[in-house]
């Protein structure tokens, strides 16, 4: 059987290459760039939302498995359409419940704003119904055990048009496996 790196060096030589959904683009850079973040959460509710909270800042439907918001601060490095894979923080603290909620994290695709108070930091966008119980018998949303995770990593991972987002993290791993 042939190893990874045999068969990319077959697939370079060969001038053979992979099929990449045209709506999707590897990083410019070779290196994939990281940042260290806070990591919060939402739900897309007018509570938390602007007026149409089903409707993102690119204009992609706020789709609670894939979209993830980014500071404004953050826009030259993650524009719309940016795929990020996030490893969460460094350091685990009281109010960071990242462990329990990373299961249904998955890849995000940068498709919301945050309001301008806020700087080097990503909000994942959670399902209202995406709810935990947790020790002392109290049931709260998958954004309120996130909590605040102060010094998170995430890594971009590819690109993907804004206008043919994937609606799955099914469909979305696919598109990362591809680039």
């Amino acid at each position: 059987m042939l190893s990874l790196t045999a068969l990319m060096g077959v697939l370079l030589f060969s001038g053979a290459t992979m099929a990449v959904p045209a709506h999707a683009m590897a990083p410019k850079a070779l290196a994939l760039p990281s940042y260290s973040v806070t990591l919060t959460a939402y739900n897309a509710v007018s509570e938390q939302t602007d007026n149409d909270p089903l409707m993102t800042a690119s204009g992609a439907y706020s789709n609670p498995e894939i979209v993830a918001a980014r500071s404004n601060d953050l826009a030259d490095e993650l524009p719309f359409g940016t795929i990020i894979e996030i490893s969460g923080p460094t350091i685990l603290s009281d109010n960071c419940g990242y462990k329990i909620v990373a299961p249904i994290i998955g890849y995000r695709v940068i498709a919301d704003t945050m309001n301008a108070r806020y700087t080097s930091r990503i909000d994942i966008l959670f399902h209202t119904e995406s709810n935990y119980k947790m020790s002392d018998g109290k049931i709260k949303n998958a954004g309120a055990v996130l909590g605040i995770c102060n010094n998170s990593n995430i890594r971009v991972v590819g690109r993907v048009d804004i206008k043919h987002i994937p609606k799955t993290q099914r469909e979305l791993a696919t598109i990362v496996a591809t680039l």
